[in-house]
């Protein structure tokens, strides 16, 4: 296959860009260092690029924007892609408050234009669209929690296993990101269902791995980590920090990909995170961090959440395994985290650029 990967340089475009190149595909990656912009110096992703170049075989880089219409035409007039995986994105819903023209631009504008040059020239190729439980807004929070000693949960059996897609979109809270990948995530479904075109949205929960450009804004578990082990500190933002995520590997998002590219159902939409086997509240993490690396991170404790954030989410994976049954999640939370650490102590590029 010829594979498109946008945002190749974070973590799940580059988790892509060596998944496909290793099963020997041409891999074209576009990725033009706006997280730099969005996050400063921290969010900069030239280092994973450099990585890719060293590592990858069929592997080819373009600093292309995707906001730019003319460019992103004439990339998909001279390649004829099989799989297109979008992974740019304004990633933040704290940053989009601040760059709330920018941020639409990028979520909602270049997800269009990517959609469109599909369309023009190569309408039967897989389009897989990352996008993001955020597109939910706050309405989770209206399930009902209970809270225990170190976190949120459910009370409903019927809720147990986590947020489905059945749950509303509109009428909610999203934050400006929410609402710029909520616009992008119903045209891709258009896309998908009204041009009958292969498209695939994953709405994502917390996708982590240790290629992660993580920064206090974007990447929970992966800034966690890196502030455990600079002996920085870290801010818990509210819930008395017993909100949960469930965290998903990038090798395991990368696996739904490929299952939904061998086998695409036009226009559907799949909640894509770690599910309840790998859900975690923030003081669970902090524990777990700690034991890990036998050191006390040094947090303190702002009684005020974040505007639109969830008291507990964790996604329903039950759709998405009916379709795919092949795919499962293959890495725990303990193995993410340990993953994590042993990368930031034997990567130094990956530990300056933190």
């Amino acid at each position: 296959m010829k594979v498109l990967v946008t945002g190749s340089n974070g973590l799940i475009g580059s988790e892509a860009v060596e998944h496909f190149d290793r099963q020997g595909h041409e891999v074209f990656g576009v990725d033009n260092n706006m997280r730099r912009v969005f996050f400063g110096a921290a969010g900069d992703t030239l280092w994973n690029l450099e990585r890719l170049k060293n590592t990858c075989k069929r592997f080819s880089h373009s600093a292309l924007d995707i906001r730019d219409r003319a460019a992103i035409n004439e990339l998909f007039s001279s390649q004829r892609f099989n799989l297109i995986v979008h992974c740019a994105a304004q990633p933040s819903h704290d940053k989009a408050r601040d760059i709330p023209l920018l941020d639409f631009e990028v979520n909602a504008l270049g997800t269009v234009n990517l959609l469109e040059a599909t369309r023009q020239h190569c309408s039967d190729a897989v389009f897989v669209f990352m996008s993001t439980n955020k597109v939910y807004g706050d309405s989770p929070n209206e399930i009902p929690v209970k809270e225990m000693e170190t976190r949120y949960d459910y009370v409903r059996v019927e809720d147990y296993e986590g947020i489905d897609e059945s749950c509303r979109i509109d009428r909610t809270l999203h934050s400006l990101f929410g609402a710029s990948k909520a616009a992008a995530d119903i045209v891709a479904q258009e896309y998908g269902r009204y041009f009958r075109m292969n498209v695939g949205i994953f709405r994502g929960g917390c996708l982590t791995g240790p290629a992660h450009s993580a920064v206090e804004l974007h990447g929970f578990l992966s800034y966690l980590v890196n502030v455990a082990l600079s002996g920085g500190r870290y801010t818990v933002y509210g819930y008395k920090g017993k909100q949960v995520r469930d965290n998903i590997h990038s090798h395991d998002v990368v696996r739904a990909i490929e299952e939904f590219a061998a086998n695409p159902r036009p226009g559907e939409v799949y909640n894509l995170g770690g599910g309840r086997q790998n859900s975690v509240s923030v003081l669970e993490a902090i524990a777990r961090i700690e034991k890990l690396t036998g050191r006390k991170l040094d947090w303190n404790y702002v009684d005020e959440a974040r505007k639109g954030d969830h008291i507990c989410y964790i996604s329903n994976l039950r759709k998405f395994q009916r379709d795919y049954p092949k795919w499962k999640i293959t890495r725990s939370v303990d193995a993410i985290l340990e993953e994590m650490v042993a990368s930031r102590h034997s990567d130094p590029a990956h530990s300056a650029a933190k």
